[in-house]
């Protein structure tokens, strides 16, 4: 389990000062998809390019999955030459996986038969999501390659310089949006795509400069003992995780084949992207909260109490900040004025977003279940939890589009809050029993001396 370089000074204040960079991070990003959202609204077809956005979009998270969860293996895992090595060339290994899957997914009769046979996309629709995610190639390998450095930084106390990068990629992503939406003839999910691209990109270049003395440092330092780990050991430490993900992410595409087939799709599809930026934007308070708990619950749990008191009141602040907006006129200004949905769209969003206004809690409480088992490396309860979760969403989905017909994006907000709340239950008595058997640990060995 990574120590904490101040491992005797884990209070409160150190945690939000540790914590602050980061959730500027997840904040920053959050803003990206509204943003790119806005500007697609605001070009020709805006129901068929945010739906067709929405769809690439879910296709290259389901890519990405299994990279997703590097920045807590680089967290938890890199403390010297070796360790930093191996988890390097497992990371080498992933993204070109990856990558190789994003080139099948887009030679065009394997995608025809996704987009149009599988998840049912009416023909334009579908021609504008081959367009943008054929501009996505390159962006889960980026994510991969970012987010291992990024868990270097986070290690060794530079959460700032992950901060700074967000804004690198911000602000690339913003220009290319820009100047394709006015120097080009490029449809909007295109231009989303490209700006997305090229957003990522820039920040994984940007973030293996800012690592680069941390790395030279592991290069020359001494190997640790007690952190080696075989090839075999990261694999049977990350699988889990890797599968985590898949499951988690791969959800996307399922809900996008449901909302395909449901009541009202077109307006089904073009709302959810909008609906979950917004979920997301307070979602951030929990994402960004991982990584801080695993690199400061010190070696044996010793400060865990202060840890979780901090996200009780993240996922309260978090939940009261979502409905502030969900639940209020001011619902109306973020889908229209911000967002550009027309009157009608803004509308048909309001209520999905409602019903979604307990998911930033619940988030905030998988991410702090998750931070538990992966420092305690008992990451096998993690992939359980979401192969439940996956499963209510399911089930859920079928039952309200199939038996009941419901509206396809407010069958997929209930679906979304059973499937985690499902998944919150599941983790909570192993997560109890890793720390039990932490602090055990650490009273036997007082005990010893």
């Amino acid at each position: 389990m990574p120590q904490s370089s101040d491992h005797n000074t884990v209070t409160t204040r150190t945690l939000f000062v540790f914590w602050v960079p980061l959730l500027a991070t997840w904040l920053m990003m959050s803003v990206e998809g509204p943003f790119l959202a806005a500007v697609i609204a605001r070009l020709a077809e805006p129901k068929f390019n945010l739906a067709a956005y929405g769809v690439a979009f879910s296709l290259a998270l389901m890519v990405e999955a299994p990279i997703i969860m590097m920045m807590s293996a680089s967290t938890a895992l890199v403390s010297d030459r070796t360790s930093y090595l191996r988890l390097r060339n497992f990371t080498l290994m992933l993204n070109g996986g990856i990558t190789a899957l994003m080139v099948i997914l887009v030679i065009p009769p394997v995608f025809t038969f996704i987009a149009e046979d599988l998840i049912g996309l009416p023909p334009e629709v579908a021609r504008l999501t081959h367009i943008t995610t054929t501009l996505l190639l390159l962006w889960p390998g980026a994510i991969g390659f970012r987010r291992f450095y990024q868990g270097l930084l986070i290690r060794h106390n530079l959460t700032r310089r992950v901060a700074y990068g967000t804004v690198i990629r911000l602000v690339s992503m913003s220009a290319a949006a820009l100047l394709a939406s006015t120097l080009t003839d490029l449809p909007g999910a295109a231009v989303g795509g490209l700006a997305l691209s090229t957003g990522v990109t820039i920040e994984a270049l940007a973030s293996r400069f800012m690592v680069h003395t941390t790395v030279r440092r592991l290069l020359h330092g001494e190997d640790d003992p007690a952190a080696a780990m075989s090839y075999r050991s990261i694999f049977a430490f990350y699988y889990p995780l890797a599968m985590t993900s898949i499951l988690a992410l791969g959800v996307h595409p399922m809900i996008t084949f449901f909302l395909g087939q449901s009541r009202m799709p077109l307006e089904s599809l073009a709302v959810m992207p909008v609906v979950n930026s917004l979920v997301f934007l307070f979602r951030s308070f929990g994402l960004s909260y991982q990584e801080v708990a695993i690199a400061r619950f010190g070696r044996r749990m010793e400060h865990f109490p202060v840890v979780r008191n901090f996200a009780v009141g993240l996922g309260a602040a978090a939940v009261t900040g979502l409905a502030c907006i969900s639940m209020t006129p001011l619902a109306d200004f973020w889908f229209r004025d911000l967002s550009g949905l027309s009157p009608v769209l803004a509308a048909f969003a309001i209520l999905p977003a409602q019903l979604l206004v307990l998911m930033p809690g619940t988030s905030v409480l998988l991410s702090f279940q998750r931070s538990v088992l992966v420092a305690t490396k008992r990451t096998g309860p993690v992939t359980l939890a979401t192969v439940l979760e996956v499963g209510f969403i399911i089930v859920t989905l079928a039952v309200a589009i199939i038996v009941f017909d419901a509206v396809g994006a407010v069958a997929a907000a209930i679906a979304l809050m059973v499937g985690r709340i499902a998944a919150n239950v599941w983790l909570t008595p192993p997560m109890i029993r890793a720390v039990r058997d932490a602090r055990s640990s650490t009273d036997s060995s007082s005990s010893s001396v």
